[in-house]
């Protein structure tokens, strides 16, 4: 249990077992590690050295003779305190450097689309995890839903969660939805939206498109979903969406005058 504990912390497999077999005694040679944790003497001075770095196993003499010790479990805090800045840093790299660089290398315009396929109503939320926190440099995401049928597929705790992330990653949102009766989307923080009438439009599906990314609900009796990553497709769909919205927007603007 404690071998796995330490894992979870970041050590190899035998790097936890050395120092567990170190804590056990005052010190021991590499040989006597060897022996103890039936680990090759050569991989010991390997496992030595890297705990060493981690600041858990120090070096001792006896006499003539190279001994190891281990450090006080309390430096395990440091060690994690360490490792959690070192993260840190890799996750600001990551994101300012490594992912833009990867994208660069993405597949570009044209080439085969990624599909992916989802089940159930689990599935489905799978998607929305991957596609809420997907990245793109436009924050708009574009949507098509049937209100009442959402209402009915997925709880108020769910449907919160989602925008909540978007609100959170300072996504815009611009929604066409249809509903049996007018108007009764909620206003919300960075959100526009406009009502089509459900008896004369039954969509069935809701549809996001976020950067090159589009996925698809089918929210019929049993529940699944597509995830497309395809900058034509996704730039058709959103086209869809942006022409829909204007054209209701200006016929809502007619009426008013």
């Amino acid at each position: 249990m404690l071998e796995k504990n330490l894992q979870n912390l970041g050590m190899s497999e035998k790097e936890a077992k050395v120092y567990l077999a170190l804590l056990q005694v005052d010190s021991a040679s590499a040989t006597e590690l060897s022996r103890t944790t039936d680990i090759k003497r050569p991989t010991v001075y390997v496992i030595i050295e890297s705990l060493a770095e981690k600041g858990l196993v120090s070096e001792t003499t006896v006499g003539k003779r190279t001994q190891f010790q281990a450090e006080s479990p309390e430096r395990l805090e440091t060690y994690v305190e360490r490792r959690k800045q070192e993260l840190n840093e890799q996750s600001k790299e990551l994101k300012s450097d490594v992912i833009p660089q990867l994208r660069s290398m993405q597949r570009g315009t044209g080439e085969r689309p990624v599909v992916k396929y989802y089940e159930g109503h689990e599935g489905v939320l799978s998607i929305l995890d991957e596609f809420s926190r997907s990245e793109s440099e436009d924050k708009m995401l574009h949507i098509l839903f049937p209100f009442d049928m959402l209402q009915e597929k997925f709880t108020k705790q769910e449907r919160d969660r989602y925008r909540q992330i978007r609100l959170d990653r300072g996504v815009s949102a611009r929604a066409v939805y249809t509903s049996k009766e007018k108007n009764v989307l909620p206003k919300q923080e960075k959100s526009e939206a406009v009502w089509l009438d459900a008896s004369k439009y039954p969509i069935q599906c809701d549809v996001g498109v976020f950067g090159d990314k589009v996925r698809v609900s089918i929210l019929g009796d049993t529940v699944s979903g597509v995830y497309i990553q395809s900058p034509e497709f996704a730039e058709t769909i959103r086209s869809l969406i942006n022409f829909v919205y204007d054209t209701k927007k200006k016929s809502a603007a007619g009426e008013e005058e």
